[in-house]
């Protein structure tokens, strides 16, 4: 076979054997991604899951920043691949079943053994750079084109709310893994289909309109100047992991030194803890602040919502993001999931009563509950998204998602 006659990738001398070692090597390096942050990631890790030695990766990617960018190509070529394959469909609504679906028998696989893991692409801004230039413009591509499954016609308005509808079906898609594991393979697919019921049709009964009460979430500090602290390291770990926002680049954003961020934390982890503890309480707070709420279980539940998203777009966020849980050790990562779940599980148990007493409709509350879960946790990187319009908008606009599912216009009418 000349030159001329082979493939692209015979054409640069890629074997099909070293296609498959840098295929092997990739997989890997998602899963250390996965585990670790791509901060976390060293070339000795992923050498060691595939059974070579460090030098031996460095003659596939020269730089870890190489490798880890790499990996994140691959995260956005299944998106791409996903996404055309919904688009296939003539509706909205098909189109969101079929990239759903597409993705709980990508998750069957891998359970299965049949298939690797992508990365997870929460440390694509910790990139740097022109690969983070690059892989940023890929990225805004990937979430057009999830905007898109909706249509592209319409005004302003309708763009808006497509742009809400998006960013919670992609982050729903991340968070999918992190909840998924506690079901038997073989319920996957019931599981989707309920899934696909909450994105359909929300939590919303016949009649429900969204008419939220914002509670109050300001409390005395126990100690002055904690909570800005708390706030500068939460968005620098959102915006640049675990692994990124080190202990000087939280300083340098409080304008403080480095002896005064130990002056209020003894180490890293336990500025990650509490970080978490932060917005964990906020939630519960939220949560049970809700109870006290004279109505319904529709009107406590589209009331927390509401308030944590006016949290969200405010100045008083970020709330962490569970992604942050990568690098940190292992038995602190399961306190900080158990007490994630534990928040889910209160979800779940007001909209079980909300189902009982009819203000809620007869959804798996399990499912629905980590819907939420997905919505409040990226809610912050919509921020700019909600700056431009009154917050109020922004907030009916991203609660209908849950509320009233992914294919209900009347909040435009609102």
């Amino acid at each position: 076979m000349t030159i001329e006659e082979a493939g692209p990738a015979e054409a640069r001398g890629e074997t099909k054997r070293f296609r498959a070692k840098r295929d092997a090597i990739l997989a890997a390096a998602a899963d250390v991604i996965n585990e670790q942050s791509a901060k976390g990631m060293t070339f000795a890790d992923v050498a060691q899951r595939v059974g070579l030695n460090t030098t031996s990766v460095t003659y596939y990617f020269k730089r870890k920043e190489d490798l880890a960018a790499a990996a994140f190509e691959v995260t956005l070529d299944r998106l791409d691949a996903m996404l055309d394959a919904a688009h296939g469909e003539a509706t909205p609504e098909a189109r969101v079943a079929r990239y759903l679906d597409t993705n709980m028998e990508r998750l069957a696989r891998i359970q299965r053994g049949e298939e690797k893991a992508f990365a997870i692409l929460s440390d694509l801004r910790a990139m740097e750079g022109e690969v983070r230039q690059r892989l940023m413009q890929r990225w805004q591509q990937i979430f057009r084109k999830t905007r898109a499954l909706w249509g592209t016609d319409g005004g302003r308005a309708q763009t808006d709310l497509r742009g809400a509808r998006a960013h919670v079906l992609l982050e729903n898609t991340f968070w999918l893994p992190a909840w998924l594991v506690r079901y038997e393979i073989d319920e996957y697919n019931r599981v989707g289909k309920r899934l696909m019921d909450v994105f359909r049709h929300g939590i919303a009964t016949p009649g429900d309109s969204w008419a939220p009460r914002l509670l109050d979430l300001t409390h005395d500090e126990a100690e002055p100047g904690r909570e800005a602290f708390l706030l500068a390291a939460t968005r620098l770990i959102n915006e640049l992991g675990y692994r990124g926002a080190s202990v000087q680049k939280i300083a340098s954003e409080l304008n403080v030194t480095k002896g005064s961020f130990y002056h209020h934390l003894d180490a890293k982890d336990e500025l990650v803890i509490e970080c978490y503890k932060r917005s964990f309480d906020i939630i519960a707070d939220a949560q049970r602040l809700s109870e006290e709420l004279p109505g319904n279980q529709w009107q406590r539940l589209t009331s927390v919502i509401a308030t944590l998203l006016d949290f969200q777009f405010s100045e008083k966020g970020p709330l962490l993001r569970t992604t942050a849980l990568n690098g940190l050790e292992p038995r602190v990562r399961t306190t900080m999931i158990d007490r994630s779940n534990r928040i889910a599980r209160r979800y779940s148990g007001m909209l079980s009563d909300g189902i009982a007493e009819g203000s809620i409709r007869a959804i798996d509350p399990l499912v629905a509950s980590q819907t939420m879960m997905a919505m409040q946790n990226a809610a912050f990187d919509m921020r700019k998204w909600a700056g431009t319009m009154p917050r109020e908008r922004a907030i009916a606009l991203y609660g209908s998602t849950i509320a009233f599912g992914l294919f209900d216009d009347a909040v435009l009418d609102g």
